[in-house]
């Protein structure tokens, strides 16, 4: 989450120390707040995304303590009740059975005595090594940072310490701990975050922890008491912002019997492409200490909206599933909706697989997506020659599915609508790239940073054709998937209306030859 609280401005600043002069009798209230369900019925507000996660109304950003239990998928996010702009940070919840569809839980997380509750993980301790559940009923743990905005206001470094609650129904009523805070701070300005999964190796929890620019890995045998093993990153990685968010877990090689260890780090900001971005590096871990040969920066998505993304503890059959939040810091307060404001990625599957002998992490979204991609609307196989082009009537518009596959991807695809509004992606085969440019894509003048400059994402390690597109259209976003995943753009988009058209135009002296074009209607999740 933000955590630079110097950008949100003076008036937030008093709005949030005013918070807690409501005292408990307001927070009790706000406990006992049942989910509207009239809203539900609705949910068709101006770029309301239709299969996305947003919530009901008001602020979010990054997803928190995602954990399954008992056949349900947990999704906390960072959430601020009273307005469309951040403020002091609760947990809000949803559940989902098959991460498709979503329902709305009470918030379950609020601000102490302590602080603002920050981003963090969640476990299920089903050895019950924190003795707050029994063998029979191991409890649920989430893992926060508490921010303290007054120490901050004061100057001090101390302010972000580490706090840990626990549930015995499965996420519906939190217990915070009594001790609170598990972690104190040394006096590093920015220490939040933490991660935790149980460590295999040492048989003990791990956790992971930002501080500043680097990682550090905390053990303990009980979640309550934690003690400091190892440190990575300082000479490591993209450095042109604070270090957020870390996940670390084991992925084998697609293909192989030979497992890897995959470190995500949310930058804030230094994203190749301007704002927010996730790093990823791919090493070993011994039970205390990360290690990688990596030297260059792998990004999971080089789109600009998809930020401070982990992944699930405890699934059922060891998938690694990933969700991101669907913004970027350099314009989050000011995206162009009313009644609440961000979404979530869709979530997504992550391996690791070689391609052309270079290790990558590729992401895709998670097959149960299926269930909600129907009518199909397909085209004839085509072949466009030099500076031809094709234009596609758009069924379904901004909620669908596009895909294809295609030899020598050097073509211009081109989303438009009678608005004039026009989304441009270029395939460029033979530099090696795509670039991706919205500034002409719908409403934009809410912030500078939205639309300035072309997106450039190099395609350096793409294997022989054919190759798959696949993309995402929602009501306020696109996600590309090139290569089932090999390289992946997210990016927010706010079009007057629905885009009507697709124009694919070949811009190379070479035959494009698209196959299986398609294009399916995505039902909508609510």
């Amino acid at each position: 989450m933000v955590k630079r609280l110097g950008k949100i401005g003076i008036g937030i600043l008093v709005v949030a120390l005013a918070f807690f002069s409501f005292g408990c009798e307001r927070q009790n209230k706000k406990e006992n707040k049942e989910t509207s369900k009239s809203t539900l019925s609705s949910y068709t507000e101006p770029y309301r995304p239709q299969f996305h996660f947003s919530p009901e109304e008001k602020w979010m950003n990054d997803p928190n303590g995602l954990v399954y239990h008992n056949g349900t998928y947990h999704l906390f996010y960072q959430y601020y009740p009273d307005s469309t702009v951040w403020g002091p940070m609760h947990w809000g919840h949803a559940v989902s059975e098959d991460l498709v569809k979503w329902q709305h839980k009470p918030i379950a997380l609020f601000p102490d005595k302590n602080g603002f509750i920050f981003s963090g993980s969640a476990v299920v301790d089903t050895k019950n090594t924190s003795g707050f559940g029994t063998d029979t009923t191991p409890p649920m743990v989430a893992i926060f940072t508490y921010h303290d905005m007054e120490g901050e206001q004061a100057g001090k470094t101390d302010f972000q310490t580490q706090g840990i609650a626990y549930s015995l129904d499965n996420g519906d009523s939190w217990s915070k701990y009594e001790d609170n805070p598990v972690i104190k701070n040394p006096g590093i300005k920015d220490f939040r975050d933490p991660k935790v999964f149980w460590n295999e190796k040492e048989q003990l929890w791990s956790m992971l922890l930002v501080a500043g620019d680097h990682l550090q890995i905390w053990n303990s045998e009980n979640l309550k008491e934690w003690k400091k093993v190892s440190e990575f990153g300082k000479d490591k990685g993209s450095h042109g912002g604070v270090w957020e968010c870390p996940d670390m877990f084991p992925l084998k090689i697609e293909g192989t019997e030979e497992v890897k260890w995959v470190l995500l780090i949310s930058i804030n900001p230094g994203a190749p492409n301007g704002g927010s971005g996730t790093q990823y590096f791919i090493g070993d871990f011994d039970g205390t200490t990360f290690t990688t040969e990596q030297i260059e920066n792998k990004w999971i998505d080089l789109g600009r909206d998809n930020y401070a993304g982990v992944t699930y503890n405890n699934t059922p059959n060891n998938e690694r599933i990933f969700i991101g939040w669907m913004s970027n810091w350099d314009y989050a307060r000011e995206t162009p909706t009313q009644k609440w404001r961000s979404a979530m990625t869709v979530p997504r599957n992550l391996s690791l697989k070689s391609t052309n002998g270079v290790l990558e992490l590729y992401n895709y979204p998670i097959p149960q997506l299926k269930e909600i991609i129907d009518e199909a609307y397909p085209e004839n196989a085509f072949e466009l020659k030099e500076n031809q082009k094709k234009i596609i009537a758009l069924k379904y518009g901004n909620q669908s599915e596009i895909t294809f596959t295609v030899n020598n991807p050097n073509m211009k695809i081109l989303f438009s609508n009678e608005t004039g509004d026009s989304l441009d992606i270029t395939f460029d085969r033979y530099n090696k790239r795509v670039t991706f440019d919205r500034a002409k894509s719908g409403k934009t003048d809410f912030s500078e940073k939205f639309a300035e400059g072309i997106q450039q994402i190099p395609l350096t390690n793409l294997p022989e054709d054919p190759i798959e597109i696949r993309m995402l259209l929602d009501h306020s976003s696109i996600e590309l998937f090139i290569n089932k995943g090999q390289y992946v753009l997210t990016n927010q988009v706010f079009p007057n209306a629905d885009y009507t058209e697709c124009t694919i135009e070949n811009n190379s002296d070479k035959p494009v030859n698209i196959d299986d074009f398609t294009e399916r209607k995505v039902q909508r999740i609510w």
